[in-house]
């Protein structure tokens, strides 16, 4: 038991003592996630306002004025330019220079007096968050205009106070995000992004960097074991990884201001599980490449998947099953729903103890894996 003991401490200084000399390197890798946040939190932003927007009004009338003005104030649309026609619309959005259009038709204003105002929004269906922002602030500003008119011609008839008072009020109350920021959002999900990202590249090209030198051989002749040489490479990377991620998360609550609602000890060492898991995932890859070109091409490939099928940026309950269950096999698909339960609704282990022993399952199979394939590939 002691020899095994110094064997796996003299591998554990061994793995300290590479580490902190490639100090270029070290410093590459504690700064990345910090420039990769700044990066996503500024430029990702899922709800779209002030959407550059061409009108042809071609009935010029207090009705269509009002209309416009409407979609203007409620800050979703920017007028961007004024054309004579739909076909003209059409093309302003073709060349880039409005994501939406507005056409309203000769004598809206008559045509509402007769119950049959109708106006077409054109958008722009190349970009996703635009289509989703415009229709569902257009929708709402339609629908507010329509009932405004409709008390309006309910008072000239003399029932304004029976259309005032609707029989069905709804009230709406967001929980958790209350202003609607989508940085509460991302950022969360960002932080464990990063982090994978983090703990795989971290290990991905550890075995693989090993073989290129030529020093798997000297390993190879020692007494070690595989899962001795696989916790030694994760121990310097867990501290590694430990740092990026109270880096990341002290930016996203106190430079982007987003609450931590949650206990910073759970979430610490529900970190530290994530971190063993995304590391003990990256020895696999490491394990079962070559090169460290193949270690780098299966990390890029894993993080496309991770960035569509975890739930980082998309729902994952309208996915098929199948492509549910690739994204089961993920660690990240995990975390993200911890990261969000902690940071953001502040809810305990009562409520996310599937998504831990899932984590904890992960993690344990992926060391076994990594050192079963080790010893397969180099014995």
């Amino acid at each position: 038991m002691l020899r095994s003991l110094k064997r796996f401490g003299a591998l554990v200084r061994k793995e300290m003592t590479q580490t902190l000399r490639d100090r270029r390197t070290l410093a590459i890798v504690l700064i990345m996630p910090l420039i990769e946040l700044l990066l996503f939190a500024y430029a990702v932003d899922i709800t779209v306002d002030h959407i550059p927007t061409a009108v042809a009004d071609m009935s010029l009338d207090a009705e269509s004025r009002a209309l416009v003005q409407a979609l203007t104030v409620s800050g979703y649309f920017d007028v961007a330019v004024y054309l004579e026609n739909e076909a003209q619309v059409v093309q302003a959005i073709d060349e880039g220079r409005a994501r939406a259009g507005l056409v309203i038709p000769p004598g809206f204003g008559a045509s509402i007096e007769r119950g049959e105002g109708q106006a077409l929004v054109l958008l722009d269906g190349s970009d996703s968050f635009t289509v989703q922002s415009g229709y569902t602030a257009a929708l709402a500003i339609a629908q507010a205009r329509s009932l405004d008119l409709l008390v309006q011609q309910a008072g000239r008839m003399g029932v304004a106070a029976a259309v005032q008072s609707l029989p069905i009020t709804t009230s709406t109350r967001v929980l958790y995000n209350p202003n609607m920021d989508d940085l509460v959002f991302i950022v969360p999900a960002l932080a464990a992004m990063l982090l994978q990202i983090l703990a795989v590249n971290l290990t991905a090209m550890a075995v693989a960097r090993e073989r290129e030198l030529g020093t798997i051989e000297q390993l190879l002749i020692t007494p070690i074991r595989p899962m001795e040489l696989m916790v030694s490479k994760m121990i310097p990377n867990v501290l590694i990884s430990a740092i990026g991620l109270l880096t990341v998360t002290l930016v996203g609550t106190f430079w982007f201001g987003v609450p931590f609602q949650g206990n910073p000890w759970l979430f610490a060492w529900l970190s530290l599980l994530f971190i063993v898991s995304g590391l003990a995932l990256g020895l696999l890859i490491s394990t079962v490449s070559q090169t460290q070109h193949q270690a780098q091409q299966i990390s890029m490939l894993l993080f496309m998947i991770s960035l569509l099928l975890t739930g980082f940026l998309y729902p994952r309950a309208p996915m098929p099953p199948l492509v549910q269950f690739v994204g089961n096999l993920i660690p990240l698909t995990y975390f993200i729903r911890l990261a969000r339960g902690v940071i953001t609704k502040g809810v305990g282990l009562s409520f996310l103890w599937t998504d831990v022993l899932a984590l904890g399952f992960y993690a344990t199979l992926m060391m076994v894996l990594a050192a079963a394939s080790f010893k397969k590939r180099l014995d």
